[in-house]
């Protein structure tokens, strides 16, 4: 896995120490409030329409000056797509699957454990061929996926495949629409039943996915096992930029803050982002310059 240097990590809201203040609970809850809001790329209005609160009231939770009710809380965390144990707990659960198999493992004797390590060893070299000849491009709109997808995609002679295009079709609407209607966790349940029929579909293909993808879990953890993943990057003032150039002015309505909103996300999601196979630097670069370095990239992993 690729890595360039080190990411600030998340500072979890549960420590083994309970806050000593009342003060510093408000405060931790509203930090942890605006780290899942800016995960999900969310601005404020946003997060208050789909929780019908207002946004003051929200603001006032994330500086830590809220004193909320339990069930307006409730309904912010699910406008975010989480549970409540979300907002009071960073560090991830190890799945039962997980568990289950180590405990397996250790009560293996030594010669059956050397036998199923083999048996999985070739296993995972078939799977891991497999996950290869499908490559996935992730990353915030004005990267270059889509320019970037489908120029290797002609290149390679396989299909390119644009995610939230699938998902309109799978919907019979449009993007916009499922937002208006679903909200954010009806688009990710809708996202994730249409990356399984992807998967199911396409064994080559290029994929450009949606950004927000890292910030469920479950979904992001299907990519990365079932494709060849690149972070197609770029600085801020390169994302927001090339998204106005396409025409697209919905990044700066009602938002003055659109910059620091775009910073956050981006630092909010650079650790789940540096868990792609391959980082690509688009700043600064040609699109025939990017297009070379991906493919040599690419190229040098599926040797």
């Amino acid at each position: 896995m690729a890595s360039d240097s080190h990411s600030r990590a998340a500072v979890p809201l549960a420590e083994s120490v309970p806050p000593a203040t009342d003060a510093e609970f408000l405060g931790l809850l509203g930090a942890r409030v605006r780290d899942l809001r800016s995960l999900r790329g969310m601005t404020r209005k946003m997060v208050a329409r789909e929780a019908d609160v207002s946004e003051r009231h929200l603001a006032q939770l994330e500086l830590g000056d809220g004193n909320i009710s339990i069930l307006l809380l409730r309904r912010i965390a699910a406008a975010l797509n989480a549970s409540l144990a979300d907002l009071f707990l960073s560090g991830a659960p190890v799945p039962d699957e997980k568990r289950m198999i180590g405990e397996l493992l250790e009560r293996l004797p030594a010669k059956q454990l050397q036998e199923t390590v083999r048996r999985l060893t070739r296993e995972l070299a078939h799977e891991e061929k497999s996950r290869r000849a499908r490559i996935a491009l992730i990353g915030l709109r004005g990267a270059g996926k889509s320019t970037l997808g489908a120029k290797l995609a002609r290149e390679l002679d396989v299909p390119f495949i644009e995610l939230d295009r699938e998902i309109e079709k799978d919907a019979g609407i449009a993007l916009a629409e499922i937002f208006s209607l679903y909200g954010q966790a009806g688009y990710r349940r809708i996202e994730k039943r249409t990356l399984d029929r992807v998967l199911r579909e396409y064994a080559r293909a290029i994929i450009s996915i949606g950004g927000g993808v890292v910030s469920e879990r479950e979904t992001y953890d299907r990519v990365l096992a079932n494709c060849l993943t690149v972070w197609v990057k770029a600085s801020p003032e390169d994302h927001m930029s090339r998204v106005i150039a396409q025409g697209d002015f919905r990044v700066v309505a009602d938002n003055n803050e659109a910059m620091d909103d775009l910073r956050r996300i981006l630092e909010a999601r650079e650790a789940l982002y540096r868990r792609a196979d391959i980082h690509l630097e688009t700043s600064g670069e040609s699109v025939d310059g990017s297009l070379s370095k991906l493919k040599n990239a690419v190229q040098s992993e599926t040797k």
